[in-house]
């Protein structure tokens, strides 16, 4: 999954991208208000961490402009500022969560997966499709209950199908979901992932649709 990081102070910044990267996560790190505006307000994104203090446009006016335009991709607020007051402020301009600094790196992790959670319609942090199961907290997958050694491509693929279980995900999206966008790999890349995914969980668990894209059975939350 996507997620835009929009972060003016380059150490935080590098240690969120990391621990995002780590959980499982496409991370892209933009550190100004007005590219931020432009990213989020143009590109499809999983969810967005917003700093409010950022120069060139305030985070708040950033969040304020993106629902305007109805882009409504989850968005966790982190910042300095700690105030009751600007929390509200925050949230009735759009923001699905509030995490002031400090902060842990695990409760920035949870707070993302909830809202990511909410946003799609799943109730809990455990995703299943039939016998597999994934568990994004612990980040493991199992097959009938039995733990399956799974690649960061692989349970990047893996996860975001079962987010989006029964909609058939076009390539592309997959693509900017699993590898990043501009990343450069083979024109097959995305298809040889799916075939060592099914050699470990079986071929009936993503299926293809010719011309359309990937899918894993199922209705969809």
């Amino acid at each position: 999954m996507r997620v835009l990081l929009v972060e003016d102070d380059r150490r935080i910044a590098s240690d969120v991208a990391r621990a995002l990267e780590a959980a499982g996560y496409v991370v892209e790190i933009v550190r100004d208000g007005e590219e931020a505006w432009f990213r989020g307000d143009t590109e499809d994104y999983g969810a967005v961490i917003l700093d409010l203090g950022l120069p060139e446009m305030d985070g708040l006016s950033v969040l304020k402009r993106w629902r305007a335009n109805a882009r409504q991709m989850p968005v966790l607020i982190l910042t300095a500022r700690g105030s009751w007051a600007e929390r509200v402020d925050g949230i009735d301009a759009g923001a699905d969560d509030y995490l002031p600094k400090p902060f842990r790196t695990e409760e920035l992790l949870a707070r993302l997966r909830a809202i990511v959670r909410r946003s799609s319609g799943h109730a809990s942090s455990v995703l299943s499709a039939g016998d597999l199961t994934l568990d994004e907290r612990q980040m493991k997958v199992s097959l009938r209950g039995i733990p399956v050694a799974l690649s960061q491509l692989e349970y990047r693929l893996v996860a975001y199908l079962l987010r989006h279980r029964g909609r058939v995900v076009p390539q592309h999206e997959l693509d900017e979901n699993v590898y990043g966008p501009g990343q450069e790999h083979d024109s097959n890349a995305l298809e040889v992932l799916v075939r060592r995914v099914r050699k470990k969980l079986g071929q009936e668990v993503i299926e293809t649709r010719r011309g359309f894209g990937y899918s894993v059975p199922g209705p969809h939350p």
